[in-house]
């Protein structure tokens, strides 16, 4: 700890102390937590949960844990520096946060938790104060309470904050999941529409009633399994019809209100996956889609054409693939090549002129005489004979002859035969990606 030069205390809490800090030899300025329990051997330091989990994660939005230090059984770790956190910001505020800035920081957290749930860990203490900030970069930080997802429960009854805490585990639950941290974020973004919390309960029974009292009383067809946690507790819910959220988050937008709505669901398998939110039409405006991309809009059914300009004169090809349907966020990747393309084209339109020629000279009178003429399939480029055949042809006949023969050329009573060209394939749009 000599390297470090201790500043000020930034905060205290049931498990330790925060200091500000800078190191002596770098200058950068670190946040040092000094734990109140004391540690004796190094084993008992790295299997912490909040070591495991923070060693395990690397992330933005995540805060990044630098160093653990113990000296003299006393053990500190020492963190990237971040100036605020959310209720610091909250809580001398008078003027309301804009909609952007509140979806700049929600769309960085769920980030962040989507993360540390795909990770195997769930939060369980998420609240303001945990979230710290930077100008406008948001951070998930204090993993003390973590746990793995795949851990066994019987899990701790008393996690988080009560004000953010998921009412499955005010009734007592053992069995819960990282929805816990969904219902926490639901209630953290009404705050920073409001600036006071949505569920201010003074203990767990009055937690339980204001909750009641902004969603309405659970059903047996909401949440069956919260009905049966309340009666083997002998709790009885309070009745309330409920009230929209946008009456009392009158500053926030259909789609926030649609949010929080769904966050802060009785039922915890109805609340989205911190993934999922990140889809969800509140944080359309975070990140650009092409109108093509975006889901459950249609491509427009209409082929790709396109004109290519050769030598011998403007050939149009149109591709006989239709597509449509809705394709993912992606970066778009042309597979096509245009240089080979007008080549493939040009050899192929050489390769018809010079075969009809040829048959022109050699069965001159077959043509006239004879009723239908089967259909003319040049064979493929690699063909030994096609390019044999046009070695021979370009040598004897110019390109201006072989048009005039052409145009005098007639089967039968039919129109005058005439050279098209068919581009009878189209590949489509290669692999995309489209980041946030």
């Amino acid at each position: 700890m000599e390297r470090y030069k201790i500043i000020k205390e930034v905060g205290d809490g049931t498990f330790g102390s925060v200091w500000q800090a800078i190191n002596k030899l770098s200058g950068e300025v670190v946040a040092i937590k000094k734990m109140k329990k004391k540690y004796y051997t190094w084993e008992e330091c790295v299997n912490l949960r909040e070591v495991k989990s923070l060693r395990r994660m690397s992330h933005p939005n995540i805060v990044k844990l630098k160093e653990v230090i113990r000296e003299n059984n006393i053990l500190y770790f020492v963190f990237e520096y971040m100036e605020f956190n959310l209720y610091q910001l909250m809580k001398d505020r008078e003027k309301l946060f804009s909609e952007v800035e509140i979806r700049n920081w929600c769309f960085q957290v769920f980030q962040g938790l989507a993360y540390v749930h795909q990770c195997g860990y769930f939060h369980r203490d998420l609240k303001p104060e945990n979230l710290l900030v930077t100008r406008d970069v948001i951070k998930i930080a204090d993993f003390g309470l973590a746990r793995e997802i795949s851990s066994q429960p019987p899990y701790t009854e008393y996690v988080s904050t009560r004000w953010y805490r998921a009412p499955e585990i005010l009734l007592q639950s053992y069995l819960y999941s990282s929805k816990v941290d969904m219902w926490a974020m639901g209630a953290i973004m009404a705050e920073l529409f409001t600036l006071c919390p949505l569920f201010p309960g003074a203990n767990e029974a009055d937690e339980i009633y204001k909750i009641c009292s902004v969603i309405g009383t659970p059903t047996k067809d909401l949440w069956s399994d919260g009905l049966n946690l309340a009666r083997a507790i002998n709790y009885q819910f309070p009745q309330f019809p409920g009230v929209h959220l946008s009456t009392l988050i009158p500053s926030a937008s259909d789609d926030a209100i649609n949010l929080i709505t769904s966050l802060c669901s009785w039922d915890p398998c109805k609340r989205p996956m911190a993934a999922e939110t990140l889809r969800h039409p509140f944080f359309q405006s975070c990140y650009y889609v092409p109108p093509s991309l975006r889901p459950r809009v249609a491509v427009s059914r209409t082929p790709p054409s396109a004109c290519l300009v050769g030598e011998k004169g403007t050939l149009e090809w149109q591709s006989g693939r239709r597509f449509s349907g809705a394709l993912p966020n992606s970066k778009l990747t042309d597979n096509h090549s245009t240089v080979k393309a007008s080549a493939s084209l040009g050899t192929g339109v050489q390769l018809k002129l010079d075969l009809v020629n040829k048959d022109l000279s050699n069965n001159d009178k077959s043509l006239k005489s004879s009723a239908r003429q089967p259909r003319y399939r040049p064979p493929g480029r690699k063909s030994p004979f096609a390019a044999a055949s046009i070695n021979k042809d370009l040598n004897a006949i110019g390109a201006a002859d072989v048009a005039d023969k052409l145009a005098n050329v007639t089967i039968g009573n039919r129109r005058p035969y005439v050279v098209q060209l068919r581009h009878s394939s189209y590949k489509g749009w290669g692999s995309v990606d489209c980041g946030v």
